[in-house]
């Protein structure tokens, strides 16, 4: 059961979770939404982005299942943009379909948000791994090139966070806008959302005690049409205003 009695009365949240014919992949995180967090969850925005066969026809959860079947495939952030248009909860969890859970995250989550928390995130376990991934500076190709090199300076606190769980306090997603869907694609728009909160005056904050698995589904290095996606968005990434305004302000702050 959730920890907070607060956060079900209050604090209910819409979740997003979009398939590429991956119902397969997103029934048992159905199942465990619902063992987990059915109390808190106002609904399950369930974006099917591609035709696939309907393994849930006939299954029942503890909350509310919203489907939306594209006319036309959607980017990442046009996705997640569309399903938030049927949010009417406090908070927005956009989740990937290779997410698990082991135990209640979103209630603690809640309970700790602080007052400009406008996206919280726990740490997230990768396959065969005990610690969790480590949190991430501002994205450069050095950064890029270093990041797994031993004496790597792990910040404290990310500067962003990436896209495979994102909690966030509607009231942030919508005063900036959401994803920028019209710039990217696929990639690229989780760091540039997480600049845009920040540059708006909304913190990022992480559940340091709480887990969430990844079983990993890397596209980008197995699939050439993704890679494409990935390096595309990065150069997108490198020359957009909020990249640059979040990296000047960090510079400022002597962080940079």
């Amino acid at each position: 059961m959730p920890s907070t009695t607060i956060a079900r009365q209050q604090q209910p949240v819409t979740v997003s979770i979009v398939s590429h014919g991956q119902l397969d992949m997103i029934l048992p995180l159905l199942e465990q939404l619902d063992r987990f967090s059915a109390t808190l969850l106002d609904k399950v925005v369930l974006t099917h982005n591609l035709p696939e066969p309907d393994l849930l026809a006939g299954r029942r959860f503890g909350f509310e299942l919203q489907r939306i079947h594209n006319s036309a495939p959607l980017g990442f952030g046009g996705n997640n943009n569309q399903a938030f248009k049927h949010c009417a909860s406090d908070w927005f969890l956009v989740l990937n379909p290779d997410i698990r859970f082991d135990s209640e995250v979103l209630g603690p989550l809640i309970e700790q948000a602080g007052a400009r928390a406008g996206l919280l995130a726990p740490r997230i376990l990768e396959p065969g791994k005990t610690e969790p991934e480590q949190h991430r500076r501002i994205i450069t190709p050095l950064e890029i090139l270093t990041r797994r090199r031993p004496g790597y300076p792990i910040p404290s606190q990310p500067d962003w966070i990436p896209g495979l769980f994102m909690l966030f306090r509607a009231q942030a997603y919508r005063e900036i806008g959401g994803f920028d869907d019209r710039r990217y694609f696929m990639y690229g728009e989780d760091f540039d959302i997480c600049a845009r909160l920040r540059l708006a005056g909304w913190q990022l904050q992480i559940g340091e005690a709480l887990r969430v698995r990844h079983e990993a589904q890397r596209a980008s290095r197995t699939s050439r049409r993704h890679l494409y996606w990935h390096v595309t968005s990065l150069l997108k990434l490198w020359t957009s205003g909020p990249f640059w305004r979040l990296k000047l302000a960090r510079a400022h702050q002597g962080r940079g």
